[in-house]
């Protein structure tokens, strides 16, 4: 089965462009949503979370104490990596899982940090969905009811979109001047293409 890498940077709109696919009946892993949920599921994630964060990582009903990991990862890229290199594994896991299961030509991997992650290298095409910067801003912070800096801090975190360019196959412009739903459909038929020749 093909497997199609989606991501962009924050406010991008790759998580609509995720949907359009899920619609044309593309089964679609949202790699952000599967990490926050084997950091309450899977046992084995959990002692190690608690063993390399501390068990206030933790509140007693099991449920993470998101504000407590947030405080000793935002503003420090060593335990960034440490916490990444826990959590990666157990969702690459249940992407295979999903893969074994789907019924399809191919399944998209929509990650924030598919590039920055590695995890691209494990897909056979990536799709980079583009927007002004300005626009991402604004977006953003009309969505999370954020400050523009904190939208912008957020940003400084990711790779650059000039970066992820030179890596993706495809693109998807999402501005006021490209419409969506046809660049999706454009690249949907050339990856059933892929498909059948694979």
């Amino acid at each position: 089965m093909l497997k199609i890498g989606l991501t962009g940077n924050i406010g991008s709109g790759k998580t609509t462009v995720a949907k359009i696919f899920e619609f044309l009946g593309i089964p679609v892993f949202y790699a952000d949503d599967e990490a926050k949920k084997v950091m309450v599921t899977d046992e084995i994630l959990i002692e190690a979370i608690k063993h390399t964060f501390g068990t206030e990582s933790y509140f007693e009903d099991g449920s993470l104490n998101r504000k407590h990991i947030a405080g000793i990862v935002f503003n420090n890229d060593v335990d960034l990596q440490k916490l990444n290199a826990l959590v990666h594994p157990a969702v690459f896991r249940a992407f295979d899982k999903l893969e074994a299961q789907a019924n399809a030509p191919y399944i998209i991997r929509e990650a924030a940090i598919l590039f920055e992650s590695g995890s691209y290298k494990t897909c056979d095409r990536s799709i980079l969905v583009t927007a002004p910067l300005e626009m991402r801003i604004a977006r953003v912070m009309q969505r999370d009811g954020v400050s523009k800096t904190d939208v912008e801090k957020r940003e400084a975190r990711q790779l650059s979109e000039k970066d992820k360019k030179q890596l993706a196959n495809d693109f998807i412009i999402n501005d006021d001047k490209h419409l969506v739903i046809p660049q999706v459909h454009a690249l949907h038929r050339q990856y059933l293409a892929l498909a059948t020749n694979q």
